[in-house]
């Protein structure tokens, strides 16, 4: 009969108040994410610094293996294009196109291998900081120049189908939509980020702040 009573009887205002507390305390999304961020931060911070421009390196090498696959379809249909009967019936303007297209290709194709031969002679002379910072712009320029390669292709082909004028209004347009992609929403992300952080800081400051006080 004891037992019933003490299961059944109502709880003290004190528990209840205690149990309403906690809820109220549970995290919010936004609480979870800064911690989240946080969380992230520290673990980027265990890795030493050899292991982070390995593990930089290695990135790059997987980003130029994808930029290489475009390289090299546009430089064969470049190639191929050249031997069919009507490579001869090209304008002079269609073959400047031609030519410009051809060689920003090659030129693409030459930066997103630099990395390889760049590592090679730089191995085993404690340079690795340097091979990362070089193959990086050797990949961000090698994907300019392939952005402008494939917008010289296309035109050149819309140029033979549609005529000069209309080619030049959508070669510039997909110029236009490559850069807004490969650039601009990177960009843009990159600097959403850091503000984001930057506020995640100052509410850390805060808080560290809050609890010194008391």
């Amino acid at each position: 009969m004891t037992t019933w009573l003490s299961s059944t009887a109502p709880q003290h205002p004190d528990h209840a108040n205690h149990a309403a507390s906690r809820d109220d305390e549970d995290p919010t999304d936004e609480e979870l994410r800064e911690q989240q961020e946080r969380w992230n931060r520290a673990a980027f911070a265990e890795i030493t610094a050899a292991e982070r421009l390995d593990r930089d390196y290695s990135e790059i090498l997987q980003e130029v293996r994808v930029a290489q696959t475009g390289v090299h379809l546009l430089l064969a249909f470049l190639l191929m294009l050249a031997l069919t009967p009507k490579f001869g019936a090209f304008t002079e303007l269609e073959r400047n196109i031609y030519v410009a297209s051809l060689v920003l290709g090659a030129a693409s194709n030459a930066l997103l291998i630099a990395p390889a031969p760049f590592h090679r002679l730089m191995s085993q002379r404690r340079l690795k900081r340097q091979l990362v910072r070089a193959s990086g712009r050797f990949a961000l320029f090698g994907v300019t120049l392939l952005m402008l390669a494939v917008t010289c292709s296309l035109m050149l082909i819309l140029d033979m189908v549609i005529g000069t004028h209309r080619a030049r209004w959508i070669a510039g347009g997909t110029l236009g939509w490559f850069a807004l992609w490969w650039y601009v929403a990177p960009i843009w992300s990159r600097l959403r980020n850091r503000q984001r952080r930057r506020s995640v800081d100052e509410d850390s400051g805060h808080g560290a702040h809050r609890r010194i006080t008391r």
